[in-house]
C-alpha cells in the first residue's frame, strides 16, 4: 500500500476553488504547450491526475490522456468535467498501477511525487513511468527545490505564503527528508481559520536523476519553469525531462 496520504471528500471538493489561480488559462498555457509538444501524436499518462486541472485541458487540446489517481474523491470531481470514454481514469497507486498500452509521455506535476513518503516508492514511481513509455518517450516531473538554505541555524520552519487569507509554512525533518506543509486558511470574514497539513518527502534533482537511471531513463533537460527559463542555483523549482532510450 502506498504511503501517500489520501485526499478526503471534503478536500477534493475544495481543491478546484483553492487552485483557481493555478488553473487559469494564463497560468496553464505554458504547461499545456510544453506537455502537448512532448506528447506529439501519441498518448499521455498523468500520474496523480486529481481533479483534472491539467489533464482535462490537455485532452481538450487533442492529446489523448489517461490518468491514474489514488483518491476516488478527487477522481469523482474530475468525472463531472468529462466522461470515462474521453479521459479514462484508473484508481490506484501511481508507483504500482499499470494501465494498458504505451505512451509517448508520462507526467507528474505540481510536486506530486513528494506525496510518496519513501525513497523506495519514489524509485518505483520512476520504474512505473518507464514501464508505460514507448522507446523514445519522456517522463516529466515538476517539483520544488527544497528551501533548506532559508532555514536559520537551529530552526526547522520556513514560511512560503503570508497573505490576508492564508498562512503557510513548511517544517522539516532533515534526517528522513520529510517536510510537513502547514496551512491556516480563512474561509470567511468572521476571523476564523481552518487548519490543515500534509506530509511530503522532498528530493533533490540529483537524487531524481539517480532514480531515473535505476529505471533505465536518461536525463534530457532541466529548466526552472514551463516557459523554459534556465535552471540555476537560485531556482525555486524545476521541470525535469527524462527519456527512455530507443
Amino acid at each position: 500500500m502506498t504511503s501517500s496520504e489520501l485526499w478526503t471528500r471534503e478536500t477534493a471538493e475544495r481543491y478546484d476553488t483553492e487552485e483557481t489561480e493555478t488553473s487559469s488559462a494564463a497560468a496553464l498555457g505554458p504547461t499545456l504547450a510544453f506537455l502537448a509538444e512532448l506528447a506529439g501524436d501519441g498518448r499521455a499518462l498523468e500520474f496523480a491526475i486529481g481533479t483534472g486541472r491539467v489533464g482535462v485541458p490537455l485532452r481538450e487540446l487533442g492529446v489523448p490522456v489517461v490518468g491514474i489517481e489514488l483518491s476516488e474523491h478527487m477522481a469523482a470531481v474530475l468525472r463531472r468535467k468529462t466522461d470515462e470514454d474521453t479521459l479514462p481514469v484508473v484508481i490506484g497507486d501511481m508507483a504500482a498501477t499499470v494501465v494498458p498500452g504505451e505512451f509517448t509521455l508520462v507526467y507528474l506535476v505540481y510536486n506530486t511525487i513528494s506525496n510518496l513518503l519513501t525513497q523506495d516508492e519514489q524509485v518505483e514511481c520512476f520504474r512505473n513511468a518507464a514501464r508505460h513509455l514507448e522507446p523514445g518517450g519522456r517522463f516529466v516531473i515538476e517539483l520544488g527545490v527544497p528551501p533548506l538554505r532559508f532555514l536559520p541555524p537551529g530552526q526547522v520552519a520556513v514560511p512560503f505564503d503570508v497573505s490576508e487569507r492564508h498562512l503557510g509554512f513548511d517544517t522539516f525533518d532533515l534526517v528522513e527528508q520529510i517536510l510537513v506543509s502547514h496551512h491556516f486558511t480563512r474561509d470567511s470574514d468572521d476571523g476564523r481559520y481552518r487548519r490543515g497539513n500534509s506530509r511530503h518527502r522532498y528530493a533533490w534533482p540529483a537524487e531524481l536523476d539517480l532514480m531515473a537511471r535505476i529505471a533505465g531513463l536518461e536525463v534530457e533537460r532541466r529548466i526552472a519553469d514551463w516557459d523554459g527559463a534556465p535552471f540555476t542555483q537560485d531556482s525555486a523549482k524545476h521541470i525535469s525531462v527524462w527519456r527512455k532510450p530507443t
